[in-house]
């Protein structure tokens, strides 16, 4: 490796989704969350694995390393958390008992701890958390120019900012603090649903389609006083985040009729319509703040990230609105994203470097953010013979055929090839696929491979050229992270469910794909092309040739409570252990046998969390 080449590597930790990234001369060269390798859902602790990871897919060591830097400033949100301590005190003991030791021990000696993790010896330099927000948003764009709108539940004071990207420059201009959080406000009542705050907020998006926003105006009426340009203010006496222990309290049960959903226990309208009622919220928040952005920029291209911009649904609408013309999201919108983000701010904002990759050509720079570890054929054939597996070596034409004739016939398939994802979604590296035109798929993939709720969606994936014919779209996306209506061309004549409310809804037929058929006509879309995953887009092609549909259901590679599969070992681990029919690893395509059928294990048995 050239020397003379300046090498950085970005660090996000110690909330949730903790990842590491690297650059070299200001390209993406690695980037990988933590969970991945320790198999810990969500896993907050230091990254070493995942800067382990990152020096070892460049080949070097990490005193070849230039800078290391910290997403955010400890030291600001050490001084946040003082100053909300103080200005409750003393209801908020409870939380100062629990969370101030960790601060004393950890967060607050953030650059010892990253030396004695990383063997890193010069200064470690620290990014604001919305600035590592805005560069993961800006920089990787197509766009030599765009306004930016960040949004999540807090970095050290600010919940969500706008600001504008030109060339190699950032400028924030607009800041909204906490307590005060679009983010912080989904979480709420991802909590008051009985879901897991930081991962069930997907839950959340996805029931809300089964409900009735008919709470929507008592929230606007007490909850949040949202003005015409998005600014808002949250009503704190409702919310219980700042000094207790729960994100809600008694008022905020009083004001809904109850006390906090039950988790695991049946869902009732009640939540449906709730869900329905916070996610029009979201979005009639995010639309106004939107439409400041482009007021003030005068910018036609929007860029994205934190959090919130992980709310396909949302981004759909803003794109559907015409206020830009173009929107990019950053596909590891979360914490995880803030890695990156780090180090890009400090390539182009602290060493001052102009922008090389992605806008020149229009395309982004994210590689398809397929950023993570891959696997060469001799290392999977190995673990398969470990693992006593039979398996028969295809090359890449007869894999495609064979899995897309396997997937038309009514398999579900394991797909493990390249390298792993960068955020949240699988996007056709470490993914399950299944038939969209089979009306059962939905629920047999949920109940007996995904062992999840019944009410979630699936994604569609669809060849990039021949996504206006099957979505009422002609936008590219490529990370799933835009809703698009099914094309009318498509859906059923006929849905007979006029008279149908919450879950009966999913029986009936919606269109030609009714497996990727939202019960609001939607599909959390991806886009696929040739020229970023090859082997994925021929399976497309293999499987429209057979059917006439060039579509296919694209969920994660894992089952509910375990991160997406990582290592060859992940992935025959989850396809053993679910009702999985096939295993298409690198080269090699593995059928289920009858005995291992009968060994597959759900997840209460093996041990598994249930969310």
């Amino acid at each position: 490796m050239n020397s003379k080449k300046i090498k950085i590597i970005g660090v996000s930790a110690f909330y949730h989704d903790s990842a590491a990234a690297l650059l070299i001369d200001g390209e993406i060269i690695a980037a990988a969350q933590e969970e991945r390798f320790t198999r810990i859902k969500g896993d907050s602790s230091f990254p070493r694995n995942s800067v382990e990871y990152c020096l070892t897919e460049a080949g070097l060591k990490i005193g070849d390393i230039d800078h290391l830097v910290f997403y955010d400033k400890p030291i600001l949100k050490f001084e946040r958390l003082l100053e909300t301590y103080l200005a409750i005190a003393p209801s908020g003991y409870r939380s100062i008992v629990r969370g101030m030791p960790i601060w004393l021990k950890t967060k607050l000696w953030l650059e010892r701890i990253i030396t004695k993790e990383t063997g890193f010896e010069k200064s470690v330099l620290f990014a604001e958390h919305h600035e590592s927000h805005s560069a993961s948003a800006f920089y990787p764009s197509p766009f030599e120019s765009a306004a930016i709108l960040t949004v999540d539940g807090v970095g050290e004071w600010a919940t969500t900012c706008i600001g504008r990207g030109v060339g190699s420059e950032i400028e924030l201009t607009h800041q909204i603090n906490f307590p005060h959080s679009l983010g912080l406000l989904y979480s709420a009542f991802t909590y008051y649903l009985g879901f897991k705050v930081n991962s069930g907020e997907y839950k959340l998006m996805g029931l809300a389609p089964y409900g009735k926003s008919r709470y929507a105006q008592k929230i606007f009426d007490n909850l949040i006083d949202l003005k015409p340009d998005g600014s808002f203010r949250l009503n704190m006496e409702y919310f219980d985040y700042l000094g207790g222990l729960t994100m809600t309290n008694k008022r905020f049960d009083k004001l809904f009729d109850g006390a906090p959903h039950r988790p695991e226990t049946e869902l009732t309208q009640r939540e449906m319509d709730l869900a329905s009622s916070i996610q029009q919220v979201i979005e009639e928040a995010l639309l106004r703040l939107a439409k400041t952005a482009r007021k003030e920029t005068g910018e036609k291209n929007l860029c994205l990230a934190g959090g919130v911009a992980l709310n396909c649904v949302a981004n759909g609408k803003i794109l559907k609105s015409g206020l830009f013309e173009n929107i990019w999201i950053q596909p590891a919108s979360g914490d995880a994203g803030g890695a990156l983000g780090a180090a890009l701010a400090i390539w182009h904002r602290y060493l001052g470097k102009e922008r090389k990759f992605g806008q020149r050509d229009k395309k982004d720079s994210m590689r398809g953010s397929l950023l993570g570890p891959s696997f060469n054929d001799e290392k999977i054939v190995a673990t398969l013979k470990a693992k006593g597996i039979e398996f028969e070596r295809l090359d890449a034409s007869e894999l495609t055929r064979k899995v897309a004739a396997h997937i038309a016939g009514g398999a579900v398939v394991g797909w493990f090839q390249g390298r792993m994802e960068y955020g949240p979604r699988a996007l056709g590296a470490r993914s399950i696929l299944g038939d969209p035109r089979n009306s059962a798929m939905q629920s047999r993939m949920n109940l007996k491979i995904k062992y999840r709720e019944s009410f979630r969606p699936f994604a569609p994936v669809v060849k990039e050229d021949a996504v206006a014919d099957w979505f009422d779209t002609d936008r590219p996306s490529p990370y799933m992270l835009l809703v698009a209506d099914v094309a009318e061309s498509k859906l059923s004549k006929e849905p007979n469910d006029s008279a149908a409310v919450g879950f009966d809804l999913l029986k009936s037929i919606r269109s030609e794909i009714p497996a990727v058929t939202h019960v609001d006509n939607s599909a959390r879309l991806q886009t696929t092309t040739r020229a970023t995953n090859e082997l994925y887009y021929d399976l497309l092609s293999e499987f429209g040739k057979l059917t006439g549909c060039p579509v296919l259901i694209n969920t994660s590679f894992n089952v509910r409570g375990e991160p997406i599969v990582c290592t060859p070992e992940d992935a025959l681990e989850c396809f053993l252990n679910t009702e999985i029919d096939f295993l298409a690893i690198g080269s090699f395509l593995c059928a289920k046998t009858e005995s291992q059928r009968g060994a597959a294990r759900k997840p209460t048995e093996r041990g598994l969390p249930l969310d």
